[in-house]
């Protein structure tokens, strides 16, 4: 079956070129498919060797760039860019600050782009609900309330939980090797679904070509559901330890938060130790119903901290 749809990704950071890769292996082998990246015209001419080899790697998969800015170009500068594309996908994060999000949703509506993908890869929203501790995620409502009171666009969320190398992020504090703790984030019953960047990536070229086609409807995707007792288990196991376990309780992450109520990772921990909307069946998730093979936490694991920490197994 072959048709025309242009796709715009927006942005290349990790989850951009992850989903860029991806949709591009599709490309290749359907007619009528072409794929582009929004990147800063800094980034297209950076002398930066990342950078540079980002740029590369995507010029070599015949993805077209695109110069732009979402922090500061306008709706209707933005919404002039999007106008020829058919498919747009937002890889942006929350880096551009409060008001990007629905600033681009607004110029995506008004180029009269006939399907989205917002950034919405991470928990769910709807359950979490407004007034959470992230404020940030009240945009992300904002976003979805403007996508279903329209139908023009058809929209698509894919719902990925959280980046399964964030759990390791020093800065987050979970698993916190340097330490030999493993905290858990209100309860150690509590669970987080978590994906790969790569899956995620995989995953989303999935659900953008997948029939019947997906519209107006959240895509819940999983590598692995995991409780952080399970995690700090997996941590012993994987890596001959036997970590030091703390619980932050939620009145202790709260009050750590009205103390710097501008830290974000404050805001995030906050959050994931309440427990709602963070966690689902990986059974019911759209890799699970189609046989799709994703990493779980154990392979994210063996891939990235075996060979980091040089640790020998007997």
């Amino acid at each position: 079956m072959s048709y025309k749809n242009s796709i715009l990704v927006l942005g290349a950071g990790e989850l951009g070129m992850a989903v860029l890769r991806s949709l591009a292996r599709h490309a290749a082998s359907r007619p009528g498919v072409s794929i582009a990246a929004l990147l800063r015209l800094s980034t297209i001419a950076s002398s930066d060797p990342l950078k540079q080899k980002d740029v590369a790697e995507l010029r070599a998969l015949n993805i077209e760039l695109v110069p732009g800015d979402l922090a500061d170009q306008s709706e209707a500068s933005l919404a002039a860019v999007f106008r020829r594309f058919d498919t747009v996908i937002s890889c942006t994060g929350f880096v551009g600050g409060k008001g990007v999000q629905l600033k681009i949703a607004r110029a995506v509506l008004e180029a009269g782009v006939k399907r989205y993908f917002p950034w919405q890869f991470g928990v769910d929203y709807d359950v979490i609900g407004r007034g959470s501790a992230q404020d940030l995620f009240d945009e992300q409502l904002d976003v979805r309330d403007l996508l279903r009171t329209q139908t023009q666009t058809e929209w698509v969320i894919v719902s990925t939980g959280m980046f399964t190398s964030f759990l390791f992020e020093p800065s987050f504090g979970v698993v916190n090797l340097e330490q030999n703790t493993v905290h858990a984030l209100g309860s150690w019953d509590n669970a987080v679904t978590v994906t790969t960047a790569a899956d995620i990536g995989m995953l989303t070229a999935e659900i953008v070509f997948a029939e019947p086609r997906i519209a107006a409807q959240i895509v819940y995707v999983a590598g692995d559901t995991v409780t952080y007792r399970r995690l700090a288990d997996a941590v012993d196991a994987m890596l001959g330890l036997k970590v030091e376990r703390v619980q932050w309780s939620v009145p202790q992450l709260s009050g750590e938060l009205a103390q710097q109520p501008g830290d974000s990772i404050r805001k995030y921990r906050l959050v994931f130790a309440e427990g709602t909307g963070v966690a689902w069946d990986k059974a019911r998730t759209f890799n699970a119903q189609h046989g799709i093979e994703v990493g779980d936490l154990e392979a994210w694991m063996r891939a990235n901290l075996l060979a980091s920490e040089g640790v020998a197994h007997e």
